[in-house]
């Protein structure tokens, strides 16, 4: 059978998938092999080391460095507090008597009596790592952390910003080609993730952070809300980091689309359910999607079956129309014609003929589509 590889989002409303979640140095594991766990818990914790900060008490002092050991007040590995002495010297007339206060709050970790340097370090950060996503650890990394599987209906956007969230899905829109506007977002929506149609404008989305919400997902935006909203143009990095107050997912692309009908109807059908939800997006080397997870299985769906990542289309598969005329268009692959054909541009590519959902087949090149797993 003919097939051809190609990359694609997944819209699937039930699959097994695996998620690791592991700290950026060693830690203590809080989870257990076989543990189930909720998503807001931590499965993993690790601390860290704090700024540090330089006294040059001998300067302040006005000795030499070998001699400050005899005006300090604190040792090393002594804790101290913002503006509490840590030297001071003894003059014959109290005039002239000179404190050193710490600078912040923290704890002694190195007195030099070469240099006369003292260094406080302030006191460590604790990092924790939640399990984000509701499932079972199947795999536990020594001091690193756990991986986790569950069970959901899984949806991939094409960009997001912001990073991972939780929260009950309340669908504010009435039909996938409906703007979501400012006036739909009520105080009630304070902590959930709002499913909206076409568009989410600045003035939505704004709306969404003074109210509280924890993520939008819509269609579309427009590239110049985004820059605005976030004060610079965004990148091939990363995204995920920034600091929004709400996580933002488009499911189509930049602009005013529809949402997918087959997209919005699978989160319609999980309204009032809790989800995690992940903006962070690269689109270079090593793509990551935005998603949507939803544990449990959604109406009339008896099993989960585990994402395979075929890689691949074949005759039957659903796609999705990236490039004009037809962007943002679904349909299903009817064939895959082995050799080259002559396109619009005048160039020979390889094609597929798709059928549309009112049955009429047209032409496309393979590398305007991508598949829509399902």
């Amino acid at each position: 059978m003919a097939h051809a590889y190609t990359p694609g989002l997944k819209v699937m409303p039930c699959t097994r998938l695996v998620k690791k979640r592991l700290l950026p140095i060693p830690g203590k594991v809080m989870a257990a092999l076989d543990q189930l766990v909720d998503s807001l818990d931590v499965v993993a914790q690790t601390e860290l080391p704090g700024k540090v900060f330089s006294v040059n008490v001998a300067n302040r002092l006005s000795v030499g460095p070998e001699e400050i050991e005899g005006y300090m007040l604190k040792k090393e590995g002594d804790s101290v507090m913002k503006g509490e002495i840590i030297a001071e010297n003894k003059p014959f007339l109290k005039w002239f008597k000179t404190s050193v206060e710490a600078p912040v709050a923290g704890t002694v970790e190195t007195v030099s009596f070469i240099t006369g340097q003292v260094l406080l370090r302030e006191p460590p950060k604790v990092l924790p790592i939640k399990a984000y996503v509701k499932g079972k650890v199947v795999e536990v990394t020594p001091n690193f952390g756990v991986a986790i599987e569950a069970e959901g209906t899984f949806i991939q956007g094409i960009f997001g910003v912001g990073g991972e969230t939780n929260g009950e899905i309340a669908v504010v829109a009435s039909s996938p080609d409906e703007d979501l506007q400012p006036e739909t977002i009520k105080d009630i929506h304070k902590g959930k993730i709002l499913i909206g149609g076409r568009h989410a404008s600045l003035a939505a989305i704004k709306r969404a952070i003074s109210v509280g919400v924890n993520a939008i997902v819509v269609g579309g935006i427009h590239d110049r809300d985004l820059r605005e909203l976030l004060g610079y143009d965004i990148g091939v990095a990363v995204t995920g980091s920034e600091q929004l107050g709400v996580t933002v997912i488009v499911t189509e692309g930049f602009g005013s689309i529809p949402m997918a009908e087959y997209t919005f109807k699978l989160l319609a059908s999980r309204n009032g359910e809790k989800a995690s939800v992940s903006g962070a997006t690269q689109i270079r080397a090593g793509v990551m999607r935005p998603e949507i997870i939803v544990p449990g299985f959604p109406k009339n769906v008896t099993e989960c079956k585990k994402d395979q990542g075929r890689g691949w289309i074949e005759p039957g598969d659903p796609i999705r129309i990236i490039r004009e005329p037809h962007f943002g268009v679904i349909g299903t692959v009817k064939s895959l014609p082995p050799e080259l054909t002559v396109i619009g541009s005048e160039s020979h590519a390889r094609v597929l003929e798709v059928t549309l959902d009112g049955g009429e087949v047209i032409v496309v090149p393979r590398a305007n589509i991508e598949v829509l797993e399902k």
